[in-house]
């Protein structure tokens, strides 16, 4: 059975800025999984393994929400898990009343087709690199090159979010399935 998420996609440009941010990080952190510029994306609802049928009602049920579109400031990076051994380091999306209400259409919507709520609070980000690789990485070390990017922002106009598909094998892994346009 696929998995699929549910997520805001980001500019093309966004994307090879933040690839570029890469790039100089592999040389400084040490992450197994790097992700592909075209898989970049602000994540909203993860939704895992779904069956034919409650993807089409998710699909109807997604048709079916009305939210502004609206404009976020992505910039600085950070981290999630143990500072010695970080488990994601990911590019800060500004936390506004917006994005926060589009993430809780979005669940209320899946909830109402079947799929489990989010225990822990929302925490929009863009992933960069996840799973730690090294042995320990020093915690001044890591907040020097945290430094080095808590200046870099940008604005991400959003007027849709986007259902993908997951294909562990491919490059991208990601596929839309289906694009929901915000209301302008």
């Amino acid at each position: 059975m696929a998995h699929y998420f549910i997520a805001i996609p980001i500019t093309k440009e966004l994307a090879e800025e933040i690839s570029i941010w890469q790039i100089d990080l592999k040389e400084k952190l040490a992450y197994k999984n790097w992700p592909y510029q075209d898989d970049l994306h602000i994540t909203l609802k993860f939704l895992g393994e779904v069956e034919d049928k409650k993807l089409e009602r998710l699909r109807n049920e997604l048709k079916s929400v009305q939210y502004h579109d609206f404009s976020i400031t992505i910039g600085s990076i950070g981290t999630f898990g143990k500072d010695d051994r970080p488990r994601v380091l990911w590019a800060g999306v500004e936390n506004t009343d917006e994005v926060n209400g589009l993430h809780n259409k979005i669940e209320e919507v899946s909830a109402s087709v079947g799929f489990p709520k989010e225990n822990r609070p929302y925490r929009p980000h863009i992933t960069l690199a996840k799973k730690w690789n090294g042995t320990t990485v020093h915690t001044m070390h890591l907040d020097e090159i945290k430094e080095l990017y808590k200046d870099k922002t940008y604005t991400l106009h959003v007027d849709e979010f986007v259902l993908y598909q997951i294909f562990p094998s491919q490059i991208p892994k990601y596929k839309r399935i289906d694009t929901f346009q915000l209301i302008h």
